[in-house]
């Protein structure tokens, strides 16, 4: 694997990991349609432990099997492919080292009442499965924020320790902010740092929206340009380390396509690493899916 310019600068970001993470993490990097340019589509597949199966995968059935999900992702020439202890397990044998894929480490159910998540898979696991990373999710505003955070800490610690990467999703929630205030624009961006702070490699936040939630932080942003998805994207990433760290956006729940593509390209525009796409993607039939993925990719070769 050659290893391009522009991803040896981003690796020269990470200046206190060891050769086993940045192969890894260059793994990711240069993998699929995108590898080399420092930008990344990844399919996470987490959704049924989310939302349950039906609601996740009934629109398109052939999602039920695990095996789907890894020939799409390959199929569409994608970066990673995130999911559960599950989800990997099936098809760990199948599709050994056709793709990199990311073990989900935690996660929250729909039959829950509080907003937390559960550990479910463990650092022994992703060197089992031959993983590159690791995944995990965080819900700063929680009342369990803070015991989310001491157990990545952790589990990023011996991950470095073995050579994988972290990556970090960082969703606001919680009883002190509304929904409109969990893709708040001050609070997007303080959700990436904190993620930047614990040590995550990748940091996956929502796209953020015009809003700015917190009182305390209004005055700071008076003079911040949010006007547009590509300026509030363009904070967002200067909230993490001024661009030294990767950050991808999810795609959230499932929109028309020209509304998708706009958003992707906003996305790009602001200085984004790229998308991480996992309804919008896989309750679509496969057909479709592939084309839209097509069309993603090159909205981040600047070709659409």
């Amino acid at each position: 694997m050659i290893i391009s310019q522009r991803v040896k600068k981003i690796l020269s970001h990470y200046e206190s990991d060891n050769p086993g993470t940045k192969t890894n993490l260059a793994r990711i990097l240069m993998h699929g349609k995108l590898g080399g340019t420092g930008k990344l589509v990844i399919l996470p597949v987490d959704q049924g432990f989310e939302h349950g199966p039906a609601r996740s995968f009934a629109a398109n059935p052939a999602a039920y099997d695990p095996h789907y999900h890894f020939k799409l992702a390959i199929d569409a020439g994608l970066s990673a492919y995130a999911a559960p202890l599950g989800m990997i397990e099936a098809g760990a044998d199948t599709f050994a080292g056709a793709i990199p894929t990311i073990l989900k480490l935690n996660s929250s159910n729909s039959l829950a009442t509080d907003k937390n998540q559960a550990v479910t898979g463990s650092v022994n696991d992703a060197l089992r499965l031959g993983c590159a990373a690791i995944g995990f999710t965080i819900y700063p505003g929680s009342e369990f924020a803070f015991d989310l955070m001491e157990e990545i800490r952790e589990l990023a610690e011996e991950a470095k320790s073995v050579g994988l990467a972290v990556v970090i999703w960082s969703y606001p929630r919680g009883p002190e902010l509304d929904k409109a205030a969990e893709t708040a624009f001050d609070i997007c961006a303080y959700a990436a740092h904190i993620a930047a702070l614990l040590g995550a490699h990748i940091i996956k936040v929502k796209p953020p929206t015009a809003v700015i939630s917190l009182e305390a932080a209004k005055k700071s942003y008076a003079n911040i340009d949010g006007s547009t998805l590509a300026k509030r994207v363009e904070h967002i990433v200067q909230s993490c380390f001024a661009g030294k760290r990767i950050v991808v956006f999810s795609g959230g729940e499932s929109k028309g396509l020209e509304g998708l593509y706009d958003e992707v390209r906003g996305l790009r525009d602001g200085g984004a690493n790229g998308s991480i796409i996992g309804r919008n993607t896989f309750q679509r039939p496969r057909e479709e899916a592939l084309e839209m993925l097509a069309k993603i990719i090159e909205i981040y070769q600047g070709k659409a």
